[in-house]
Parts: C-alpha cells; structure tokens; sequence
C-alpha cells in the first residue's frame, strides 16, 4: 500500500490481526469468543482457520444482523437512533450514548476512555462497518464442526429475543446461556464462558 494511504477498517483486517496475535503467542489451541457485532468476526477467525478451534463462545447470539421483519435479528430503530447520534456528535455517542447502548455494562468512566483512545473517525468506521452490512453468521458457524456456547443478553435494547431463539432453533446441540448484563462486562457470562471451556476439555 502507497505510503500515506488509509486504510479502510473491514473485518478482514480484523480477521488477519487476531490470527497475526495467535501466531505471535504460539498457541497450538483456542476458543475463539466474540459479542454482539464481534460475533461475524470470531466465526470467521474460526472458518479462515478451524483445526487449532476447539470452541466458539458468542455473546447476544443471532443468526445475522438483519433489521427488518417480523424475527429481525436486531432492532433496526434503536440501531438508526445510534447511527444518527453518532453521526452529529460523535463524542456524546461514546461517552453516554454507549452507556445507554449496553445498558450500564460501561459506566462513563470507562466509555470517556475509550473516546480517547480513538483517532479522526476510527469510532465512526468502527460503527459502521457493524451495522451497515449484513454477516451470514449462522452459515458460517454451520460448517464448522466444534462446540458452541450461544448467550443471550435478557432485555438487550439491540439484538432481539427472536434472534436469539432462531440461533438456538439452528444449533439445538449448543450450549447455551441467558445474562442479566451486557455479555462483555457479564459475571454471569465469564461463569458460562468458563464452564463452557472446562465442559469442551473434560470431553476431549
């Protein structure tokens, strides 16, 4: 690439970074964990290279990220209202509209600090790369033959409850977990994860 030249942010860019840090640590085996948005990313870090794989945790599980229709995945209404705060003003979407967003899973505090961490339009691309673009995530996650554990955030203002059950309808041998907070800042979800970890090593 021309020196000088952005780069756009994708999630292939993503995809190659997070194998770039397994190879730098040397890990022969792995579960592979994402959130929300995150979840198309994890599955694909796992398809792109599945053998080490030897689970996949995904936090507010669905399907897809599909806004309309009676079993939308995501609230298309709330995600717009996001969309448009994060347009006009930038800094009140992190500090308190991301507060809101997980429903008290970042305090201000911590959402102030990752403000500052973000450069130029970083947060905006970040979001929307998310939202924009639809990710068939059940269709990946389908041709792979490893354990699943599929968590569900009860009362998400985002994803939907009907995603979530479309998920579990899809891969009824999964694990699966309902959390009271936002997956990434979950006591309940690290419980789930680590019993998920420690139920796919006894069965090895």
């Amino acid at each position: 690439m021309p020196e000088g030249e952005a780069v756009r942010l994708d999630r292939q860019l993503i995809v190659e970074r997070a194998l770039r840090e397994i190879d730098e640590r040397g890990w022969d085996s792995y579960f592979v964990v994402g959130d929300a948005w995150g979840t198309a990313t994890a599955v694909r870090v796992a398809v792109t290279r599945p053998e080490p794989v030897l689970g996949l945790a995904l936090g507010h599980a669905s399907l897809d990220y599909e806004t309309e229709g009676d079993r939308a995945a995501v609230n298309g209404e709330v995600v717009a209202a996001m969309t448009q705060l994060m347009r006009t003003d930038q800094d009140s979407f992190v500090r308190y509209g991301l507060t809101q967003f997980t429903q008290g899973g970042f305090d201000e505090e911590t959402a102030a600090r990752i403000v500052a961490k973000y450069q130029g339009n970083v947060a905006a691309e970040v979001w929307e790369m998310n939202v924009g673009r639809p990710e068939p995530v059940g269709e990946m996650l389908a041709t792979l033959d490893k354990p699943v554990l599929l968590a569900k955030h009860d009362g998400c203002l985002v994803f939907t409850p009907e995603g979530y059950e479309d998920a579990i309808a899809a891969f009824p041998a999964a694990y699966n977990a309902s959390v009271q907070k936002n997956s990434s800042a979950s006591d309940e979800f690290a419980a789930a994860l680590r019993d998920f970890c420690e139920g796919v090593l006894a069965g090895r």
